[in-house]
């Protein structure tokens, strides 16, 4: 990022997308190319595309402030688009920062999952299912067979929906 000018020591202008800081709480305008703005506009006058990227096109669009345009406030946007200001506030930080693809699609999961399960808790809980089901039952439920793993102190705690997945993949 290139810093342009700094106003009164709290204010820095930067020209990456036109980013600008004032004490602490980031502001991002959207400049957008005519191109960029024709693609949008297609996106946007066209049904055969995710409701996310049709909306966050709308974003870009109400926010872009090139070629003379007046700007909307955040507020005013949101009130027409039906949508929270913080949700406005993200996708311009993701224009500026990261491009306009970027910005049209969700960004990906940072979130890692831990499998309870592992290759040996699943054989037995193909083996439990395939044994015979406990008194005064004709079949293995999920819940049963989840309750018997824990009983017999295969694992500590574990739902019916894990079993279901980890049977449902031997199918």
């Amino acid at each position: 990022m290139r810093e342009l000018s700094a106003i009164a020591g709290a204010q820095v202008i930067v020209n990456l997308g036109d980013l600008v800081e004032n004490r602490g709480m980031e502001k991002y305008i959207v400049t957008l190319s005519a191109e960029e703005r024709e693609q949008l506009e297609g996106i946007v006058s066209k049904g055969s595309h995710q409701s996310r990227k049709i909306i966050n096109g709308l974003i870009l669009l109400n926010c872009d402030v090139s070629s003379g345009r007046a700007r909307r406030s955040t507020p005013e946007v949101a009130a027409v688009l039906h949508v929270s200001e913080r949700k406005i506030d993200r996708v311009k930080k993701r224009f500026v920062e990261e491009g306009y693809d970027a910005a049209l699609v969700r960004p990906p999961s940072q979130r890692i999952y831990d499998s309870k399960i592992d290759g040996e808790l699943e054989a037995r809980l193909i083996a439990l299912s395939c044994s015979e089901p406990p008194e005064g039952q004709a079949n293995w439920s999920l819940r049963l067979l989840a309750q018997r793993a824990v009983e017999l102190e295969y694992v500590d705690s574990l739902s019916h929906e894990t079993v279901r997945r980890a049977l449902k993949k031997t199918n």
